[in-house]
């Protein structure tokens, strides 16, 4: 009889097959989620507050700084994703960069927790935008590989969702750890500044050695590690073409419009409208009340998602969202029980999120049916890069906008200032649900389909043709295509009007145009950078929510400029070896030329 495979084997023998991943390995993945998760409360919910009230930066340019942060974060995602699917070494595609991003984020999280004392307005501002920048960077650098591990250790659609269950608990756990900050630092620090540096040291330490303990114990799967990698342009363009990813990607666009505005304003919003006696230990209670419900409700949201699917699932946990978070906005001093009540309702909707990266990977496979590749640190930059552009004005414009009504720290502020921060803290959330909640209605995902994606996936090994099931269209295996796979994700550079443009007048054509579009992006970029230069001169003055938006511009101005950046060597070689008509014809067919035929309805 043979043995039966233990250890590190065991875990390729049961990923392979879709058997239950061993317990010791979901666990060594799962728990780096507790000190990452964790970092982000006080760094997103307490940070800001600290830097305006003790710190005293002015709050215009704290927005400034998340701003500038947050672009900047969203620019290097997919760089990153690109730069982990084409690492090849003895240790894998995303374990060598685990060991090192977590070091290099503990370092910046220490700085940024630590401002020296002797900084003046001007420079305590430049230090919180360069160490909030710095721990951007440095989380893009492991996180990014650390969620394309977990798309990739399991096939199996329920078994997903156990994995990613248990790294949504430490997640929460993480999180819930980090809702006593605000009752240590009012409790256990007379001076807060040394209870932030105590802070940054333990989660530091702690993100260092549960990424050390995933390094040595997890090992990723072979099979995938040796597969070509693809460009990084036309795997942006292949990804959204990918319907399941499309209908995700916009429903999280909407979701982060407001996404980070409860975590930035809570603390205001504690202290100035509901103004309880110890508005510290009532933080605590918000924080923890709200992440206790979530770690709680993980069990349901798994057994629902293998009861009535994800999709179904999903949909509950964002009318829970909605349901709960617009009686907010009527709230006022004293308020303190209802609005609790309120956040442990709100709060049983955050054990979903370990529907996101569940389904993220099922739709990774489908990429996998249509592309022949596998692409997980791509699709997680993808994931994230959009969706963090359009936070930044949730995490920045909060604060702009306190500060342009005539918010004053540590005293009681206006009407117009609290009804300002009832409005964005209730309303607004609500608002974007209801339109994420139409959107993710249309996502088509179900068991069953991924089954027949995985069987197709099979197929295609076998040199058969397959079936999407999402659209019935015959698939031949990438060897078989109309457009060998070499030429395709070469022509994939260009968008299908240029291709036209092509097709209808000469491959010299696609120099232009991309030239143009580079040209007009650069021109776009470096319009609103000076815009924003020319508001932040005077550190006494707020710049004002203008300035914010500027910088967001600016952002995706400098994303589109280095996108286009990065064609004009493709142009240059369709200029000097144009591809033939009939190849760019049969390429601009639909499933990128390689429908053979459609099943029977």
């Amino acid at each position: 009889m043979a043995a039966r495979p233990t250890g590190l084997a065991s875990t390729h023998a049961a990923a392979a097959h879709g058997r239950s991943l061993p317990m010791g390995v979901k666990l060594a993945y799962a728990a780096p989620a507790f000190a990452s998760a964790g970092l982000a409360l006080p760094i997103f919910a307490l940070m800001p507050k600290f830097y305006s009230d003790v710190v005293h930066v002015p709050l215009g340019y704290i927005a400034i700084a998340i701003a500038l942060a947050r672009a900047f974060d969203a620019i290097t995602d997919p760089g990153m994703g690109w730069i982990s699917d084409r690492t090849r070494s003895r240790f894998g595609r995303r374990r060598p960069w685990l060991a090192l991003g977590a070091p290099l984020c503990a370092l910046a999280v220490i700085a940024l927790f630590a401002p020296p004392r002797a900084l003046g307005p001007l420079g305590a501002s430049l230090w919180f935008g360069v160490t909030f920048t710095l721990y951007f960077l440095f989380h893009t650098v492991y996180f990014v590989p650390y969620g394309a591990l977990g798309y990739e250790l399991t096939p199996d659609y329920n078994e997903r969702s156990s994995l990613f269950g248990w790294r949504e608990a430490f997640a929460l756990t993480g999180t819930l750890s980090a809702g006593a900050t605000p009752f240590i630092l009012s409790e256990a620090f007379d001076d807060p500044r040394a209870g932030y540096v105590s802070i940054g040291l333990v989660f530091a330490v702690l993100l260092v050695g549960l990424f050390g303990w995933l390094v040595v114990r997890v090992r990723e799967r072979p099979d995938f590690a040796h597969r070509d990698p693809n460009p990084l342009v036309p795997g942006v363009r292949r990804a959204l073409r990918n319907r399941p990813f499309r209908i995700i990607l916009l429903a999280y666009v909407v979701f982060s419009l407001t996404g980070a505005i409860p975590v930035t304003l809570a603390p205001y919003y504690i202290t100035y409208v509901l103004r309880p006696a110890n508005d510290g230990l009532w933080l605590t209670y918000v924080i923890a009340g709200y992440v206790f419900a979530g770690f709680v409700s993980i069990p349901f949201w798994i057994w629902a998602a293998k009861r009535f699917g994800k999709r179904r699932a999903w949909l509950i946990s964002i009318w829970v969202g909605i349901s709960g978070g617009t009686p907010i906005f009527f709230l006022g001093e004293g308020d303190m029980v209802p609005f609790l009540c309120l956040i442990l309702f709100t709060g049983t909707g955050l054990g979903a999120g370990l529907l996101h990266g569940s389904m993220q990977a099922d739709i990774i496979d489908y990429d996998e049916l249509h592309t022949g590749r596998r692409r997980e640190a791509q699709y997680a930059s993808l994931w994230s890069i959009v969706p963090k552009f359009v936070a930044i004005p949730s995490a920045a414009l909060p604060l702009a906008v306190l500060g342009s009504v005539g918010y004053v720290p540590n005293q009681p502020q206006e009407p117009e200032v609290l009804l300002a921060m009832r409005a964005m803290l209730g309303l607004a959330p609500a608002s974007v649900g209801v339109i994420g909640f139409l959107i993710a209605l249309r996502f088509p995902m179900t068991e069953a389909k991924h089954r027949e994606i995985l069987e197709g996936i099979e197929a295609h090994k076998r040199g058969e043709d397959a079936v999407d099931p999402l659209t019935n269209e015959v698939l031949p295996p990438v060897q078989g295509r109309r457009v060998d796979d070499r030429t395709g994700w070469f022509l994939d550079h260009f968008s299908r009007g240029e291709l036209r443009r092509i097709v209808r007048r000469s491959a010299g054509r696609a120099l232009f145009d991309v030239t143009t579009v580079g040209m007009l992006s650069l021109i776009f970029f470096l319009g609103a950078s000076t815009w924003v230069f020319a508001q932040v001169r005077d550190v006494t003055r707020e710049p004002g929510t203008g300035t914010t938006l500027g910088v967001v511009l600016a952002g995706f101005g400098l994303t589109a400029f280095v996108f286009h950046l990065l064609r004009l060597r493709s142009a240059l070689r369709m200029r000097r070896d144009p591809v033939d008509r009939d190849v760019l014809c049969a390429h601009l067919e639909p499933s990128l030329g390689a429908v053979a035929g459609r099943r029977e309805a």
